[in-house]
């Protein structure tokens, strides 16, 4: 093994028990981690926001532990995996080179600056988080394996956007903001340093919470099959998302499996409303949409007829505009033809005009 990467493999990682002011974060991180199929988790917020951090800190708590680094530079191939056509044309056999997400399976793949990736390689990264399964065909070939990993996306919004298209397939969203509190950031620095001073002396003092949280995720993963829903939490995720106008179905979907894996992680008999509500903004962050009224001076549609606005009606603003109920129909705002100035212009043939 390369020596810089076997010593990064043994670098102490800072715990997820010992994060500070991130408890939005924590809990969407731990969401993804007990159901992968929410879609991944987009962490955004600017520089220094301890988003690297809290990635490699999940990875720890997953049974495997492995934390896989998506590189801006990767190809497609490099993601996937490859096929070798050539051995299947010779001998019938599919040979197959494990990429990424076949390395992630089982564990966290981390992306960071996702929106400066191409969309050819976020799709990819979404399909497989979503389904759990990569698929890699070539001429006809085609190959699949499993991929169950947490997708863990982040960015910096002052980099550039990801595309609508894409940043929906996210199951959930947590947006992240530079902490002002004294005391907090403070707390936060005083932690960072310690790590930093005596890494295993911090670490032990974190071992308990750190097992607990293990232990939590392992039990939340068997609790969460048994877990259903009733009608009342249905309306109440279908009315947030009308609420939030948000497009398609997927919020939906994924608010009631969040709300599930928040119920497994709690041990709760059941997912209830209270569950749907303390998820819902990190699902739906990323999707609401503002609901458009109708604009000053158009006309709004009421029991069947078009109404005019207030004041659309008056014949002094008008002009020759005649009032609906003098022409019989409901042409409000019709204006009668007016005679124009003409201009004619040099070198212009008139259509259905042949040239002599």
């Amino acid at each position: 093994m390369n020596p810089a990467m076997s010593a990064a493999a043994a670098r102490p990682v800072f715990p997820f028990a010992a994060l500070i002011g991130q408890t939005p974060l924590q809990q969407a991180l731990l969401l993804a981690a007990i159901d992968p199929g929410l879609g991944g988790v987009l962490v955004t917020g600017p520089r220094g926001t301890a988003k690297s951090t809290a990635a490699r800190a999940l990875a720890e708590l997953l049974p495997e532990g492995q934390l896989v680094n998506l590189p801006l530079g990767a190809s497609e191939d490099r993601l996937i995996g490859t096929l070798d056509i050539e051995t299947v044309l010779r001998d019938g056999s599919v040979r197959f080179s494990p990429g990424l997400l076949a390395k992630a399976h089982r564990g966290v793949l981390y992306v960071d600056e996702v929106n400066l990736l191409p969309d050819a390689l976020v799709d990819a990264l979404l399909d497989a988080a979503a389904s759990g399964v990569n698929t890699v065909e070539r001429d006809g070939v085609s190959h699949s394996h499993d991929a169950s990993f947490v997708l863990i996306g982040t960015m910096n919004p002052e980099e550039g956007e990801l595309r609508p298209q894409l940043i929906d397939r996210f199951g959930l969203m947590v947006e992240l903001q530079n902490c002002f509190e004294p005391l907090v950031r403070q707390a936060i620095v005083k932690a960072r340093l310690a790590f930093d001073l005596d890494p295993q002396g911090f670490r032990a003092g974190y071992a308990q919470q750190q097992a607990a949280y293990v232990e939590r995720i392992r039990m939340a993963r068997e609790a969460l099959p048994q877990l259903a829903f009733d009608d009342a939490v249905h309306a109440h995720v279908s009315a947030l998302c009308i609420d939030a106008a948000v497009d398609g179905l997927r919020a939906d979907l994924v608010m009631l499996r969040a709300a599930r894996a928040l119920a497994a992680l709690e041990q709760a008999a059941a997912v209830t409303a209270e569950h749907v509500d303390r998820v819902a903004e990190a699902v739906l962050a990323h999707r609401r949409h503002v609901r458009e009224s109708p604009a000053a001076g158009e006309a709004r549609e009421s029991d069947g007829e078009w109404e005019a606005p207030a004041g659309s009606r008056s014949s002094s603003a008008q002009g020759n505009a005649q009032p609906a109920a003098a022409t019989g129909d409901s042409d409000w705002g019709y204006l009668a033809p007016e005679p124009a100035a003409t201009t004619h212009v040099k070198g212009v043939i008139p259509l259905n005009v042949k040239k002599r």
